[in-house]
């Protein structure tokens, strides 16, 4: 594969090859990550400065639909939006159903959208193990809006914070018991919640949701990143398109604000720092899984689970054999 002419393609907007760039760098073949860390380094230090949205959601809530209205609403501006969407993978093939190009059969007509779905293998967090550098492709592509779109909502869907400028939390019209069923943690995270299915007769019930939502949110410790006002609670219908303006509007605002008062890069470069951590973690336990570390830790295995050697014991064993010496935890 000719990397530096793939680079040129997706410089130039090309979306065939950001599509074969993204299937190169979701690889787990070790000829192909030599060669989409080649091309991920060609392409760093582009110019083009995407806002990246992370988004969540409970099951059912209508994510899809909201993307697909927010996306069109924003292709008809004349912008250029990247959905990442992750799906369920199949324990047995690690593949997808890949239904959200399939429910957002409007946005993938738009010349200015661009959809791609990307299985979970089953990676916690919400988010495929290759989502980080997905984004950065599409960035580079000139994409000017990237939507990720996470599995679902929990604990460890806050993941995709870590690679997001905004993270919006997109919940259906429900009473208390949605309330008290939110983690904290993500409440937190989240820079916008969005009460979607504003619209007939749940739109009372969104609204009185919304205001408890608010009242939760103005108990949570105001971040100083936020100007003020943030986070905040709003409704949004995605079938009847209403509140998708004011959405949008309040994410440019909280945007710009982070921009002008240097928030914006200081949390690129605190996300940076915490994927290169990631992917040294994910490394060391790519090289345990291997010859002969495995045959070790099968043979200490056998011994924890005989009840000759305590987990703790055998673990620092193993690491002090194939790492060094184990400074105490």
């Amino acid at each position: 594969m000719d990397i530096e002419d793939l680079a040129t393609r997706i410089l130039a907007g090309e979306r065939r090859a950001l599509a074969r760039a993204i299937t190169l760098v979701e690889s787990g073949r070790a000829d192909h990550r030599v060669q989409a860390r080649a091309l991920i380094e060609r392409l760093h230090g582009h110019d083009n400065v995407a806002l990246r949205v992370g988004l969540s959601g409970t099951p059912g809530v209508g994510k899809s639909t909201f993307i697909e209205a927010f996306g069109m609403m924003l292709t008809a501006q004349g912008l250029k939006v990247a959905v990442l969407a992750v799906d369920p993978s199949s324990a047995r093939s690690g593949g997808s159903i890949l239904g959200d190009k399939t429910r957002m059969e409007r946005l993938s007509r738009d010349r200015n959208a661009f959809i791609r779905p990307s299985p979970s293998q089953s990676h916690l967090g919400g988010v495929a193990r290759r989502t980080r550098e997905a984004i950065d492709l599409c960035e580079a592509a000139g994409f000017d809006v990237i939507l990720i779109e996470t599995v679902g909502v929990g604990q460890s869907e806050t993941v995709v914070a870590e690679m997001s400028d905004l993270f919006l939390l997109l919940l259906a019209p429900a009473g208390g018991d949605e309330l008290q069923g939110v983690k904290r943690g993500i409440m937190e995270t989240a820079d916008i919640i969005l009460i979607n299915k504003a619209d007939g007769d749940l739109k009372a019930t969104a609204t009185r949701t919304c205001a408890d939502y608010a009242g939760a949110l103005r108990l949570l410790r105001k971040r100083v990143q936020d100007p003020e006002g943030f986070p905040k609670a709003l409704t949004v219908s995605a079938v009847e398109e209403n509140g998708l303006d004011r959405a949008w509007e309040e994410m440019t605002t909280l945007s710009d604000w982070r921009r002008e008062a240097g928030h914006f890069e200081a949390r690129r470069a605190a996300q940076a720092r915490y994927w290169f951590e990631a992917e040294v973690r994910e490394g060391l336990l790519a090289r345990l899984r291997r010859e002969p570390v495995k045959g070790a830790m099968t043979t200490l295995a056998h011994q924890v689970e005989a009840g000759e050697i305590s987990a703790a014991a055998a673990a620092e064993e193993l690491l002090e054999t194939y790492l060094g010496e184990v400074p105490p935890a």
